[in-house]
């Protein structure tokens, strides 16, 4: 059980990358969302929010196992954070960069509340919840740059 653990929480072992393991992490997670665009909003968020709960699970767990406080390592909280930033957005090439490029940014800087979730909420929500929420705002943002695309 304790492989299954750090083999999610990694990524696929990919947050054992040696340079930026976050930024990785989040390109690796395109494959998916291409899958994923391509099924109905229900279906992609089905899998969003079961991926969600299994993301929680298992940086808790690898938390444990890695003994430090959202290790490097963990990754699966950026390819959930990159996959809520790009639901129902058209999977064109700028598309995924945009949101590649912002999440990113979003997941760095930290801006308010995502800094404080992280610090604030411990275990594996901690872990997972400032990248959600980097991801809303992401999403929301190239939401309305489309639409305000369509309208101009």
């Amino acid at each position: 059980m304790k492989r299954i653990v750090v083999f999610l929480a990694t990524g696929c072992y990919v947050g054992y990358s040696p340079l930026v393991p976050g930024t990785t992490g989040t390109l690796a997670s395109i494959p998916l969302y291409l899958i994923l665009s391509h099924l109905s909003p229900l279906y992609y968020m089905a899998i969003l929010l079961g991926s969600i709960y299994i993301a929680i699970w298992a940086s808790d767990g690898a938390e444990v196992l890695l003994q430090s406080r959202d290790c490097k390592h963990i990754v699966i909280d950026e390819m959930i954070g990159f996959l809520v930033a790009m639901f129902m957005i058209p999977p064109t090439v700028r598309n995924i960069i945009l949101g590649f490029l912002m999440f990113r940014a979003f997941d760095i800087i930290k801006p308010f509340p995502i800094r404080t979730l992280e610090e604030r909420v411990r275990g594996g929500y901690g872990v997972v919840l400032d990248d959600i929420l980097a991801g809303i705002y992401t999403n929301l943002i190239i939401h309305v740059l489309l639409f305000t695309m369509l309208k101009g």
